[in-house]
């Protein structure tokens, strides 16, 4: 039973991703870069929060409880505040490598565009965030123990895996946005990522209350979905045209002035 529910999760948390990343990123090395190299921007983000709020903690009393719970609010959203502002510093060192690899082409075109750049760090970001927040719920649901023998919730693992796939997703729109955002200079889109980046990091400590946070976390997923989706030049003809599996025949116009008709016997 351990490892059903181990596996089970970990193909809800991180099938989507995988799939992302075997469809459009394996393929490509430079895009295995920017991935690699956004996982680490990410982490570095990780560990100055995490530092932030070890030093708030030791420095606080820790018999009081209520007082470490808003530590721990704290803590959260600095965390949401440093990875936007490691994802700003990661786009502004892509730009600069943008600039360079459009230099060193010969046709002075950059192999990879500013927007396949934000999808790709976007993923980063999400996979790494996934991976951090529920490798030890899936360490623990190996076993042994059996969940909601005490009373608790035995949707706890499930749940979780639905919520990390969330986040994987929210990442991976919040990058396109965030680029897009910082390209055109719209700040109040910048400011909707970071404000919908807190309110979904405020919704979990609704847990173990799951339908008050996961529901709300999926409504938010799908409204930056669509909104990333139309921000990378998507439109709604290309999701009829997907859904109807129709290829448009492309127009062409013929010249027969030139043609003669061959003389007959």
């Amino acid at each position: 039973m351990g490892a059903t529910v181990f596996f089970g999760c970990t193909f809800v948390a991180f099938g989507p991703a995988f799939s992302l990343f075997l469809l459009t990123v394996a393929g490509d090395p430079l895009r295995i870069i920017i991935l690699v190299a956004g996982a680490f921007f990410w982490l570095v983000s990780l560990l100055l929060a995490s530092l932030i709020w070890f030093i708030s903690v030791q420095l606080s009393d820790r018999e009081d409880s209520r007082l470490q719970y808003g530590l721990l609010v704290f803590g959260a959203a600095v965390s949401v505040l440093l990875q936007e502002a490691f994802r700003f510093a990661y786009f502004k060192l892509l730009k600069k490598a943008d600039e360079g690899l459009a230099t060193l082409s010969e046709d002075g075109q950059s192999p990879i565009s500013l927007k396949q750049m934000a999808y790709v760090s976007g993923l980063s970001f999400g996979i790494i965030s996934g991976v951090f927040s529920v490798i030890n719920i899936l360490a623990d649901s190996i076993g042994p123990g059996i969940v909601g023998i005490h009373g608790d919730s035995p949707y706890y693992f499930i749940t979780s895996a639905f919520l990390t796939m969330a986040v994987v997703f929210l990442h991976t729109f919040w990058g396109v946005i965030f680029f897009d955002a910082c390209e055109r200079r719209r700040y109040w889109s910048l400011a909707l990522v970071v404000a919908s980046h807190l309110i979904t990091s405020g919704l979990t400590f609704l847990n173990p209350w799951y339908q008050a946070s996961l529901v709300p976390i999926y409504i938010i997923t799908i409204s930056m979905g669509v909104w990333a989706f139309f921000t990378a030049g998507g439109s709604l003809h290309n999701v009829l045209a997907c859904l109807s599996c129709k290829q448009e025949e492309e127009n062409r116009v013929m010249v027969y002035s030139a043609l003669q008709v061959p003389v007959e016997d």
